[in-house]
């Protein structure tokens, strides 16, 4: 199991990035949690790590804190959530929320997110509730600086995002038409389309 990286981040086009450790790059797929404190490609970078082994691929999923990695794989453990589901939680909604969701019974708020539906969100509700004790501590694994890129760039980096996310291509292109901002970042452009779409 690879726990942790720590190198030269080489490249980031949200959901992947790609980390040089000596040499050798290791490409990883990242919730929009964990890409909104990442620095510019070029800078160290220090990344808590979940290998999934799969018949057809072995995929590294990367983490900006131990308490997204808990809580990831706490998702997994779930029936009928897999890794897109999890990776779509942390980007739609913050750790805290999402407890707070858990601990009032609010499926309503997460069926907002891409690809949960009401009997997915139910059963996290029904599955977690004792498990989210688990989540205690966690130790943030990424400075939080800046460094993406800016103008049309950021906008296509945004779009592909969030349609791996779930969001359909024209529901996106409307998202990033409302929050349209000149020199936005692309964390900035896609943090601002996902609150538009949580309402």
């Amino acid at each position: 199991m690879i726990a942790h990286l720590r190198g030269r981040l080489s490249a980031r086009v949200p959901p992947a990035l790609t980390v040089d450790v000596n040499g050798v790059g290791y490409e990883c797929e990242a919730p929009m949690s964990t890409f909104y404190t990442l620095p510019g490609v070029g800078a160290d970078v220090s990344l808590y790590t979940h290998l999934v082994v799969r018949e057809d691929a072995h995929v590294l999923f990367a983490f900006a804190t131990e308490m997204e990695r808990r809580l990831f794989r706490l998702l997994l453990k779930v029936s009928g959530v897999g890794p897109k589901i999890a990776l779509g939680v942390l980007s739609g909604i913050s750790i805290d929320t999402f407890l707070t969701c858990v601990d009032a019974g609010d499926a309503d708020t997460l069926v907002r997110i891409p690809g949960i539906g009401r009997k997915t969100a139910e059963r996290m509700l029904i599955d977690l509730r004792d498990r989210v004790k688990e989540l205690s501590g966690g130790a943030t694994g990424v400075p939080v600086t800046a460094g993406a890129p800016i103008g049309a760039q950021a906008e296509g980096e945004a779009y592909s995002a969030l349609v791996s996310l779930g969001y359909k291509p024209a529901e996106v292109v409307k998202l990033l038409k409302s929050v349209a901002v000149d020199n936005a970042t692309t964390e900035e452009l896609i943090r601002a389309a996902l609150k538009v779409a949580a309402g």
